[in-house]
């Protein structure tokens, strides 16, 4: 069984020790594309030990906020401070602390999975011993143990999925970004993975999750960020973001009752008139109507 509590990478000195300093914290983030701004001025703070849903709807900024999160993406302008790091300025330091699942996976096809745990022990400064230990550990912990001989690009997408999140927690990385980590993994599947981030949540590590599936967000994620149209405009804990919808609300029952997370995301993001407005004519494929 994977031991949740597995060593994290060790700090440099020149981080701040404290359990004050953010796991993550960005000034004034933006991306620009050309004349198009995906991401504009984000101020985030994320508290070490969080597990922090990052929402919102598509082409919304999400992925261009956690490229540039794991040093996939330069920014435009901004600052990224990891675990008191500054991102610029100590790039490599930065990424030995953290894991990344992006939304590509991110593998090497003609690998074994064997193979691919190596080269990302290695890459992460992991002494052989104690990468071949690990890895026959994740192998088996992912119910990969007869599949470390097949190449990467004969698994299964819910294959791929779990040996990326496997290569990404390989060192112990003290900050885990996960992009979608749950499309195409099975139920059972699931259940372990959920096991092992919060795990890793109870040893003190920060997870930074997206996903779509609103309802593992609300069953995981302790915080919750909300961006739309390159803007963040929601932040804070479950019953913070519920309080601030309640307080705009003018209808007594609803202001009583307990609002899912999906919800708090359409209120927030604009889209309860396309489900509550009755005069609104809903759209209808005449096909199919």
């Amino acid at each position: 069984m994977l031991d949740a509590t597995m060593s994290p990478a060790m700090p440099n000195a020149t981080m701040t020790k404290t359990a004050e300093t953010p796991a993550i914290e960005t000034r004034d983030l933006s991306r620009s594309f050309g004349q198009f701004t995906a991401v504009e001025r984000v101020h985030l703070r994320v508290n070490q030990g969080e597990f922090f849903g990052f929402l919102g709807p598509n082409g919304a900024g999400k992925s261009t906020t956690i490229r540039m999160l794991t040093g996939l993406l330069q920014p435009s302008s901004g600052s990224i401070c990891i675990l008191g790091i500054d991102f610029a300025r100590h790039p490599l330091e930065v990424k030995r602390q953290i894991g990344v699942v992006p939304e590509g996976l991110a593998l090497f096809m003609r690998l074994t999975a064997t193979e691919m745990l190596h080269f990302a022990g290695q890459m992460y400064g992991l002494d052989k011993p104690t990468t071949r230990a690990r890895t026959e550990e994740l192998l088996e912990f992912m119910n990969l143990a007869n599949e470390g001989r097949k190449l990467v690009a004969d698994f299964s997408h819910g294959m791929q999925k779990k040996l990326a999140l496997a290569a990404a927690v390989i060192h112990g990385p003290r900050i885990l970004f996960l992009d979608e980590p749950f499309e195409g993994v099975d139920a059972v599947a699931a259940v372990t993975l959920k096991q092992m981030l919060q795990g890793m949540i109870a040893r003190g590590a920060t997870i930074f999750l997206t996903s779509h599936v609103l309802e593992i967000v609300e069953r995981l994620c302790s915080h919750v960020a909300i961006i739309d149209r390159g803007k963040l405009i929601a932040n804070g804990s479950l019953d913070e973001l519920r309080a601030g919808v309640h307080a705009e609300s003018h209808n007594a029952e609803e202001s009583t009752a307990r609002l899912t997370l999906e919800e708090i995301f359409l209120r927030v993001v604009g889209q309860e008139a396309a489900h509550d407005d009755p005069a609104r004519p809903a759209q209808e494929l005449s096909w199919l109507s």
